[in-house]
C-alpha cells in the first residue's frame, strides 16, 4: 500500500485528447519523492534535447510532494515544471493553497501533460476521472473571472483552479500559474508553457482521502505545531505577513532599491506589514491545514487603485519589487501592481525587477520616450509602473519587450543597457541582497533554474552557535559570518541548498520548516510514508535532485559560465548600514569551485562525477554527461 499518497500519475496527450491513469511504484517514490524530483525524473527521462520549451514536445508537470496534502501544518504545497521558457534550462516552481490537496483528494499525485491542442481546452479532474472540455470562450479572460466561470460550469464553488492568464496565453517569458487567482507558481515562465499547449486551466476536485502510515503520530504533530508556533518567529508572519521582513531588510542595509543600485530606501515605512495592517488589510488567508495565516487579503473599494479581494494581496517579495526597488513608496499602487500581475498572470519578482530595470535604464539616457512610446519610465513614477505591468501582461508597447525578462529585453536593445540586468541564467534576482548575506550570491549563482531564494540558504541564520546547533552532527561546528566565503561556508552551502530543496520536495512549507526541530521533519516523513529514514537519507536526497536539475541544464547547453553572480553584487553600497560591503570576483570564483568539489562535481566545470551518480543512485544519468569532462576531478 501507498502511504501519504496515491501512488497514480495522471498522463494526458492533448494532441490526442487522451487522459490515462499511470501508476508509480514506491522504489520511484522513495528515490524521487515528488516535486522537483518527479519533474527532473521524467524531463530527463522523457524529454528530447533541446527541444523548444513553447514547441508540443516540451512536458508540462503538475506534481505534489511527498507531503502533500496530508492533514498537518505546511504540506499545502505543490509544483509545477517543464523546461524553461525564459532560462532554457530546468523550470520548476512552487505554490502555497489548496490545489495541491485537492489534487491529492481527486486521487492523483501528479499530472504529467504533453502535446498541444488544437484549439483551447481545459482539464477537469475528479476524484480519479479526468475529461478535456472546450476553453474558447475562457481564452483572454483575466484569472478571476475565468476561476469563477469554470466553477459555474462545474456547478461547484470549491473547484481548485490552476490556470495560465493573457500573459501566457501570449507567451511571454514572465507568465506564472495562477492557483486559486492569488497563488501563483511564478517562476521561469511556466504559464507561456501552459499558454503554448492552449491549456487554459486545469480544475480539481476530489472527495477521497490519502492515509498517513501512523495517522496518529501525524496528529500529534499536527496538534504540536499549533500549539508551538506562536512562540516561534512565524507569529510574526501571522499578524504582518512575509511584508513584516521589509524593515530588518532596511535596518540590515539590504532592502533592494533603484534597481539594485541601494540598500535603503527612504520611503520604506509605508511599505511594511504593519502599515498593510492599519491601511489596506482586509483579512488574513490561509494555505492547506496551516494555522499560521500568513497570506494578506486587502481591499479598497474606491479612488484611483481600487483593490478586489479576490486577488490577494502582496508579499515581500512584491512589495520590495515594485516598492523600493521602483522608488515607489505607495503600498496601495504596489498592492494594485500586484493585482494586475494575478490577474495577468505574471511573476511579481521577475515583472518588478524588469521595470526596475528599464526605469535604471531611463534615468541613465540608454532609453528614451522614443522607445516607451512617451512613457517617462522612471523611479517613483507610479502611473508609469502600472502602465508597464497592463503592457506586459496584454504584450503590447513597450511591455511587449519587457514581458520577456530583462535579459532578453537588454540584448535587443544593446546600448549598454545589459549592464544593468541583475538575472542568473536570464531569470531575476529575488529581493534578498548577496552584499549583505555573501553565501546567498553563490546560491544565485548554482541555481539550476536561474536566482532563487527558497532552494537557497540566507547565511544571516549561521552567525549564532544557535544557529549551526542543528548542523554539527553534519559537520558544521562553529558560527559562520555573513561576509564569509571560506571553503567552509560552501560546506554549509552544500548542505543546506540541499536540504531547502528537499523542503521544497517533500510539499512541506519553508515557513513552517523554519519552526520545527529538523529530527521532527524526520519523524513526519516517516509517519506519513511508512519509512524509516534518517536525517541523512533526506539529505542526500535533495543532493540527488539538485544534481538531477544540473545535468538537465548541462544537456541543454549550460556551462559554468551560465553560474554568474550578477556584476552589481560586485560593487560595493556606498550608503547605510552595509556601506562598503561587496563580493569580490576572484573570492566568488573561488566559492563556485568549492562547493562543486563539496558537491560531488567537477571542480573546474561544475559537471558532477560519474562516481556521485553512482553514489546517488542516479547512475544511469552518466551517459548525458558531457564526455570531455566524465573522469577525473579537476
Amino acid at each position: 500500500m501507498t502511504y501519504g499518497a496515491n501512488g497514480k500519475i495522471l498522463r494526458v496527450d492533448l494532441t490526442r485528447r487522451v487522459c490515462r491513469v499511470e501508476t508509480w511504484d514506491e522504489d520511484l517514490r522513495r528515490r524521487y519523492l515528488g516535486g522537483w524530483g518527479l519533474i527532473a525524473y521524467f524531463l530527463l527521462r522523457e524529454l528530447p534535447p533541446r527541444v523548444d520549451a513553447l514547441s508540443p514536445e516540451n512536458l508540462l508537470i503538475f506534481a505534489n510532494g511527498a507531503l502533500t496534502g496530508n492533514p498537518v501544518g505546511g504540506s499545502g504545497r505543490s509544483t509545477v515544471g517543464a523546461k524553461s521558457p525564459l532560462t532554457g534550462g530546468f523550470g520548476e516552481a512552487d505554490v502555497g493553497g489548496f490545489f495541491g490537496a485537492e489534487l491529492a483528494r481527486a486521487g492523483f499525485d501528479a499530472i504529467l501533460i504533453q502535446g498541444q491542442a488544437d484549439q483551447p481546452v481545459y482539464l477537469w479532474v475528479h476524484d480519479g476521472q479526468a475529461e478535456l472540455r472546450r476553453a474558447d470562450h475562457l481564452w483572454g479572460m483575466l484569472t478571476a473571472e475565468t476561476q469563477e466561470r469554470i466553477r459555474e460550469e462545474l456547478g461547484d464553488g470549491r473547484v481548485r483552479v490552476a490556470q495560465t492568464g493573457p500573459a501566457g496565453e501570449r507567451l511571454a517569458p514572465l507568465a506564472a500559474v495562477m492557483h486559486d487567482v492569488n497563488r501563483a507558481a511564478a517562476r521561469g515562465g511556466l504559464g507561456a508553457v501552459m499558454g503554448s499547449k492552449r491549456l487554459k486551466a486545469v480544475a480539481v476536485r476530489g472527495s477521497g482521502r490519502i492515509t498517513p502510515a501512523d495517522p496518529q503520530r501525524v496528529s500529534e504533530i499536527a496538534r504540536w505545531y499549533a500549539a508551538h508556533f506562536p512562540t516561534t518567529w512565524a507569529k510574526g508572519l501571522q499578524f504582518s505577513g512575509t511584508a513584516g521582513g521589509v524593515a530588518a531588510h532596511q535596518m540590515a542595509g539590504g532592502l533592494p532599491a533603484f534597481n539594485w543600485r541601494s540598500g535603503v530606501f527612504d520611503g520604506w515605512k509605508t511599505l511594511t506589514g504593519d502599515y498593510m495592517v492599519d491601511t489596506i488589510l482586509k483579512r488574513r488567508d490561509t494555505c492547506y491545514a496551516c494555522p499560521v495565516g500568513c497570506k494578506r487579503v486587502v481591499e479598497k473599494e474606491s479612488g484611483e487603485h481600487p483593490l478586489d479581494p479576490r486577488y490577494g494581496g502582496p508579499e515581500y517579495e512584491t512589495v520590495a519589487a515594485f516598492g523600493a526597488l521602483c522608488g515607489i513608496a505607495d503600498l496601495e499602487v504596489v498592492a494594485y501592481a500586484n493585482q494586475l500581475c494575478n490577474a495577468y498572470g505574471l511573476d511579481t519578482i521577475s515583472t518588478g525587477c524588469t521595470i526596475a530595470w528599464a526605469m535604471d535604464c531611463f534615468e541613465r539616457g540608454l532609453i528614451t520616450t522614443a522607445d516607451t512610446e512617451g512613457v517617462e519610465l522612471r523611479f517613483g513614477n507610479a502611473a508609469a509602473l502600472l502602465e508597464m505591468v497592463e503592457q506586459m501582461g496584454s504584450r503590447r508597447g513597450f511591455g511587449a519587450l519587457l514581458s520577456q525578462g530583462s535579459r532578453r529585453a537588454a540584448q535587443q536593445l544593446g546600448r549598454g543597457t545589459q549592464a544593468l540586468t541583475v538575472e542568473v541564467k536570464g531569470q531575476e534576482a529575488p529581493m534578498h541582497e548577496p552584499r549583505v548575506k555573501f553565501g546567498l550570491g553563490i546560491g544565485y549563482a548554482v541555481s539550476p533554474t536561474g536566482a532563487d531564494h527558497n532552494h537557497n540558504f540566507h547565511d544571516s541564520d549561521y552567525t549564532s552557535a544557535e544557529g549551526i546547533a542543528p548542523l554539527r552532527a553534519l559537520g558544521i561546528d562553529r558560527p559562520l559570518a555573513v561576509d564569509d566565503l571560506s571553503r567552509e561556508k560552501m560546506r554549509l552551502a552544500a548542505v543546506e541548498i540541499p536540504w531547502a530543496l528537499l523542503t521544497n520536495v517533500l510539499g512541506f512549507c519553508l515557513f513552517i520548516h523554519q519552526s520545527y526541530d529538523r529530527s521532527k521533519v524526520v519523524d513526519l516523513v516517516n509517519a506519513v510514508c511508512g519509512w524509516q529514514v534518517e536525517m541523512n537519507d533526506l539529505l542526500r536526497a535533495g543532493r540527488r535532485l539538485y544534481t538531477m536539475a544540473r545535468v538537465f541544464n548541462l544537456r541543454e547547453g549550460m556551462t559554468r559560465a551560465d553560474d554568474r553572480v550578477p556584476q552589481v553584487f560586485f560593487r560595493p553600497f556606498d550608503e547605510g548600514p552595509s556601506v562598503g560591503k561587496a563580493l569580490d570576483p576572484q573570492q566568488s570564483e573561488r566559492a563556485l569551485s568549492d562547493f562543486y568539489d563539496l558537491m560531488g562535481w567537477d571542480a573546474r566545470t561544475g559537471v558532477p562525477l560519474p562516481a556521485t551518480l553512482e553514489d546517488l543512485e542516479i547512475g544511469w544519468l552518466k551517459d548525458l554527461l558531457p564526455g570531455a569532462v566524465q573522469g577525473e576531478r579537476g
